[in-house]
C-alpha cells in the first residue's frame, strides 16, 4: 500500500520545494479527497488535531526541525498509481497556490479538526487522532478541490 511518504515525495516532485506545514496540509487534503471519492484511503497512516491543523507524525518524524523541505528530500518506497497521481494532482492544482498558514486557516474552520480538537483552545496541545471517518463524512459534503 502507498504510505504517507510515498505521497508526500509526490507532492514535493510535482510542487518542488515549500514549508512542511504546507506540506503535512496537501498530504491530509490528498487523503480527504480519497476518502471522499472512493470511501477508501491513500494510506494507512493518521493525523492528529495539531494546534496548527492536522500533523502525520510518521512526516513529520521524517522533517523535524525543518522549515523548508525541498524536492527529494523524501523517498518513496512505491510508485503510485496512476490514478494516485491523478487524485495528488488534482489537489496541487486547487490548492498548492495557498501558502502553509493559509492552508491551515482554511482547515481550521473544518470539522474534522474542528471536532478532534474538541473545543479547546487554539494554542492547546492537543494530539487526538482525526479519524478517517470525520474526514470522509466532511469532505464527502464539502469538496476538497473547488
Amino acid at each position: 500500500m502507498t504510505s504517507i511518504i510515498d505521497v508526500a515525495a509526490y507532492i514535493l516532485q510535482r510542487c518542488g520545494s515549500m514549508t512542511t506545514m504546507k506540506l503535512q496540509k496537501l498530504a491530509f487534503y490528498s487523503q480527504a479527497e480519497s476518502l471522499a471519492h472512493s470511501g477508501r484511503s491513500l494510506f494507512p497512516e493518521d493525523f492528529q488535531a495539531w494546534r496548527g491543523g492536522p500533523v502525520s507524525v510518521e512526516l513529520y518524524v521524517r522533517h523535524r526541525g525543518m522549515f523548508l523541505i525541498r524536492e527529494g528530500a523524501l523517498t518513496g518506497t512505491k510508485e503510485l498509481s496512476d490514478q494516485e497521481k491523478r487524485l495528488i494532482d488534482s489537489v496541487c492544482s486547487s490548492l498548492a497556490g495557498l501558502t502553509g498558514n493559509q492552508l491551515s486557516s482554511r482547515i481550521h474552520g473544518e470539522d474534522p479538526w474542528r471536532e478532534a480538537r474538541a473545543g479547546l483552545p487554539q494554542t492547546a496541545s492537543y494530539t487526538t487522532k482525526i479519524t478517517k471517518d470525520s474526514i470522509r463524512d466532511y469532505y464527502s459534503r464539502n469538496p476538497v478541490c473547488i
